[in-house]
């Protein structure tokens, strides 16, 4: 297995407007033969992000209709606890964009370090997959309370 390389980034303190949207340690199954994390595991779990933060939005069906400015700055080795923390950027009628940004907790040295950075905009939908705005009363029906 290849080494992480040695990291002195200061530790990364999220702002008001940014929200945990998800926390995965990563396991040697989700590597190439490279021995690093895919690229696709981490766009995966960018756009479940995205879908964190946009249902803050409304109880709709959300779909991503762009993934934008995704930027891998450093590698995300098997063992690392990777977190991804997302805002809102802008507002539509219908969409959301969303700012990702995905930080690697280092297995071997607990550094914390930025990975990647994510833009995506995705947009509230019907039934029929139709843009419907996402300030309209919720279009999915309730979780039962007896779930609890």
């Amino acid at each position: 297995m290849t080494t992480p390389p040695e990291t002195c980034d200061p530790p990364y303190t999220p702002e008001d407007t940014t929200h945990l949207a998800i926390r995965v340690h990563m396991m040697p199954k989700d590597t190439n033969v490279a021995g690093t994390v895919f690229g696709g595991v981490i766009l995966s779990l960018v756009d479940q992000a995205g879908f964190y933060q946009v249902r803050r939005h409304g109880l709709h069906r959300w779909v991503t209709v762009s993934m934008d400015a995704v930027e891998f700055r450093r590698p995300v080795w098997p063992g690392d606890v990777v977190s991804l923390y997302t805002s809102t950027e802008r507002t539509g009628r219908t969409s959301v964009t969303v700012r990702v940004k995905v930080l690697a907790e280092r297995f071997q040295t607990g550094d914390t370090v930025e990975v990647t950075a994510a833009r995506l905009t995705m947009v509230s939908v019907d039934t029929e997959g139709k843009p419907i705005p996402f300030a309209d009363p919720p279009s999915l029906a309730p979780i039962r309370s007896d779930r609890d």
